[in-house]
């Protein structure tokens, strides 16, 4: 069994070392079917993620992911999965058919658009063009519903590299979104001939990838999800799923509600001085420094409008010593503000509010202090959180400063 892994493994990297020397996936897919034969989806995302281990950059492999396109093209025609209504991928497949409608109808109106010589004999067109352009950019909450919660899941289970060549492919999808959201939204700025002739450029390398991306998914990474994930891991996919939300266009009937069948496994015991979350765990010493490191100054009041925690922020606006710790949140105010301070308190205890801010100029810096209520997941009242930031650098941002462009 290891020789034949071994072997499938060498295949592969000879695969793409011709890809690599400008073969085009078609040529080189017959000798990828050898490694394909009695090979499962996930065999082979495991043996992708050992090659990367190698040194072998992503990019290479999503050439690979192109051969492993044309090879199942011929073997499959988006495989039923039988998956029952409401589970995550149901949903995500059944978004994707509506999508590829969407980007079919595009082309369509792309080649009206261009017959045309002036926009106004396309009116209706143009007004379809830009409720085409809306759902593709509402798209973008099944982007993040992958990204942020279907693929984790398939990393917990040592399947990274799918996800992150699909995850290279979004942005590639989001580059080519944006472009034609840029040009949708000003068509009416420029000659009528320019704005057609653009169009078709945007649209044309859309239209065409977005099918490639999605059966890939389909046939690829979805039945790699569908054999490592538990029944547990389901039923919280779907209900991560719900709180990211969904585009417009999904159909309601595929929101179904969904449980999984099988015995939900028993949570692991959190180790002695871990405090346990809903969304993760953590130290003492971690939520400490996380919240130390925070660039706010943080102080909490409790129901009985005692002071209980403050936050030791390295550049911190206003002095807090441990002497406050159990004093009246009343006494730590000027007499003449109680009253108000009384009735923000009033507000947030009844319900009736849940923030107020305030912003003041001290030595020539702009501070914001936020207040919020702070309630338990019933809605109990459990006291308030003061926040303070100083705005003055913040208010000077301009432009943009991407991940990318951070240097050491």
């Amino acid at each position: 069994m290891a020789k034949e892994s071994a072997d499938k493994k060498r295949m592969l990297k000879e695969v793409i070392k011709e890809l690599h020397g400008g073969a085009s996936p078609t040529k080189v897919k017959e000798k990828f079917k050898e490694v394909l034969k009695g090979t499962k989806p996930e065999d082979i995302a495991k043996m992708e993620q050992e090659l990367v281990k190698e040194g072998m950059p992503r990019e290479e492999l999503q050439r690979l992911c192109d051969v492993h396109l044309a090879v199942f093209g011929e073997q499959v025609q988006d495989q039923e999965l039988h998956i029952p209504a409401g589970h995550p991928i149901s949903i995500l497949i059944e978004e994707h058919r509506v999508l590829l409608e969407r980007a079919e109808r595009l082309g369509t109106l792309v080649k009206m658009l261009e017959e045309a010589c002036d926009s106004v004999y396309v009116g209706d067109a143009l007004t379809e063009l830009q409720s085409l352009e809306k759902d593709f950019q509402d798209s973008e909450k099944h982007c993040l519903r992958e990204e942020n919660v279907l693929f984790p899941t398939m990393e917990k289970h040592g399947v990274t590299e799918p996800p992150a060549i699909m995850w290279m492919e979004h942005n590639r999808i989001r580059e080519i979104k944006k472009k034609l959201h840029d040009l949708v939204e000003k068509w009416n700025t420029m000659p009528y001939s320019d704005f057609k002739t653009r169009l078709s450029k945007a649209a044309g390398p859309f239209c065409s990838i977005l099918p490639d991306h999605f059966f890939k998914e389909n046939n690829i990474l979805f039945p790699t999800a569908l054999q490592v994930f538990t029944d547990k891991e389901w039923e919280d996919v779907r209900r991560e799923f719900d709180e990211i939300g969904y585009p417009s266009f999904t159909p309601p009937h595929v929101l179904a509600a969904f449980q999984a069948v099988g015995p939900e496994p028993k949570a692991a015991e959190p180790s002695e001085g871990t405090l346990q979350f809903e969304t993760g765990s953590l130290s003492r010493d971690e939520v400490e420094a996380i919240l130390d490191t925070l660039p706010v100054d943080i102080s909490f009041i409790d129901k009985d409008d005692r002071v209980k925690y403050f936050n030791k922020a390295e550049k911190r606006i206003f002095v807090r010593t441990k002497a406050v710790i159990g004093r009246s949140v009343q006494m730590c105010h000027p007499q003449k503000s109680v009253h108000v301070v009384n009735r923000i308190i009033e507000a947030f205890t009844t319900g009736e509010k849940g923030t107020a801010e305030f912003w003041i100029t001290m030595n020539n810096r702009l501070v914001h202090i936020r207040y919020f209520a702070v309630r338990d997941k019933k809605g109990k009242y459990l006291g308030t959180i003061e926040v303070t930031q100083d705005l003055t650098d913040l208010k000077n941002i301009k432009g943009e400063r991407r991940l990318l462009d951070w240097e050491e």
